[in-house]
């Protein structure tokens, strides 16, 4: 057996395995604080909206399961189980064109791991979401929004998949640069695109039309030297009874929108508070950090591809017959397919760096609006989208890019003090 076959499979089963660990740990953890509202909780929480949280979470970390012993199968099959070597035959019957043959053996990978994603979402969503009174949606609109963003990955992938595969083949050593440019773009453009082309086709935005709360927030955002496009309005609701806020866009197509379903819950000084902790992602330019971080890293994941495509161990310790090499979409398929098991004991640091962001958030809006009003908002979403109270601490330090509300509240409480 190839000794990158041995590490692999090593590697596979470590990642999994601790995924398996964390959701045990974090389902324990819950269950164990299940018939105890936590102390600072306990005024504005009920026990029984503390118990549905905490079976909500269950139920969902429990369907975790599944996801991860799918995962593992798929990427087996694929790869040691021949799946890639048959998929390339099958297109090579197809097309003899080498750069339309890559394409239809990305697209084919893309649609079978979306078939196979889809009982799972089905059942978290009309058995999961319906079992606690989140979901709105009938099967209709399920199979609609599937279909809709399946004509939208056409559409957009496409074209970018053509590109990479074509610079991959004609701009020599240095294609990865090229070709991360050319995904730099499409990321740019989609940013820009979002809210007016995108966003549209799968919910309707109208313009908020409560003067006074109107009033208030375009008060706040001149304050905070933030213009957008527009303030508006989300019909959540068609799909979901959870709420959010957030702003959207790219430059001067930068907009806020509510869910219909948040501006329902909360008053005007808590949406206020809400909008001032989006707003300060915005000040303290989290936003462009991300962007360029996710940039970065996209580089050097490339830079290393370019790397891996010359290397006959990486095909072979993979199960990739060497008859397919060289493939520019079989060496960037198996990249794509192998890098979250090759980084997954990194993702703490992805989701330390986001929760930091929060933090600054909250110390923005805590400074600029009100941190009370943001505790008692926050407080009524953990409520009303059944958010766990007390997740495990190293699950949450792996999968929450979001501190864990103890902390966020407790944090804002100082903030209100001083």
């Amino acid at each position: 057996m190839p000794i990158f076959t041995i590490i692999f499979l090593i590697v596979l089963a470590v990642t999994s395995l601790m995924r398996m660990w964390l959701a045990k740990r974090h389902i324990d953890h819950v269950i164990s604080h299940r018939d105890q509202v936590p102390q600072d909780f306990s005024s504005q929480i009920s026990l029984k909206a503390h118990q549905k949280a905490a079976d909500y979470t269950c139920a969902k970390t429990r369907l975790g399961y599944a996801s991860i012993l799918l995962d593992v199968v798929l990427l087996l099959i694929l790869t040691l189980g021949g799946g890639l070597n048959a998929l390339h035959t099958a297109v090579s019957n197809w097309t003899s064109d080498p750069l339309m043959q890559g394409v239809a053996l990305i697209a084919s990978v893309v649609f079978l791991a979306s078939v196979v994603g889809v009982p799972l979402s089905y059942y978290r969503t009309f058995v999961i979401e319906e079992q606690f009174g989140f979901n709105k949606m009938k099967p209709r609109m399920f199979f609609l929004d599937l279909a809709k963003r399946f004509t939208l990955g056409i559409v957009l992938g496409m074209p970018l998949l053509l590109a990479v595969l074509w610079l991959m083949e004609r701009m020599g050593e240095y294609w990865w640069f090229y070709a991360w440019l050319a995904w730099m773009i499409f990321n740019l453009l989609v940013l820009a695109i979002f809210p007016t082309w995108i966003a549209p086709i799968f919910n309707k935005f109208t313009p908020l039309d409560d003067v006074s709360l109107k009033t208030r927030i375009e008060e706040l955002m001149r304050k905070c030297g933030f213009k957008s496009s527009g303030l508006f309005v989300m019909d959540g609701s068609r799909r979901s009874n959870h709420g959010n806020a957030y702003f959207t866009g790219f430059g001067k197509t930068k907009r806020i929108v509510f869910f219909d379903t948040l501006l329902s819950r909360l008053d005007a000084q808590e949406i206020e508070a809400v909008l001032a902790h989006e707003l300060g992602h915005f000040r303290r330019h989290h936003v462009i950090k991300r962007i360029v971080w996710t940039f970065a890293m996209s580089l050097l994941f490339l830079w290393g591809l370019g790397y891996l495509m010359q290397q006959d161990w990486f095909y072979q310790g993979l199960g990739v017959s060497v008859a397919t090499v060289p493939s520019t979409a079989m060496a960037l398929l198996l990249f794509f397919l192998i890098m979250p098991v090759f980084t997954f004991l990194f993702q703490p640091l992805a989701s330390l760096y986001s929760r930091k962001h929060e933090f600054e958030a909250d110390e923005y809006a805590a400074h600029n609006a009100s941190a009370a009003d943001l505790v008692r908002a926050l407080l009524k979403l953990y409520r009303d989208n059944a958010s766990t109270l007390t997740p495990d601490p190293l699950h949450s330090a792996f999968y929450d890019s979001h501190p864990p509300a103890a902390l966020r509240i407790a944090r804002l409480r100082s903030l209100a003090h001083n």
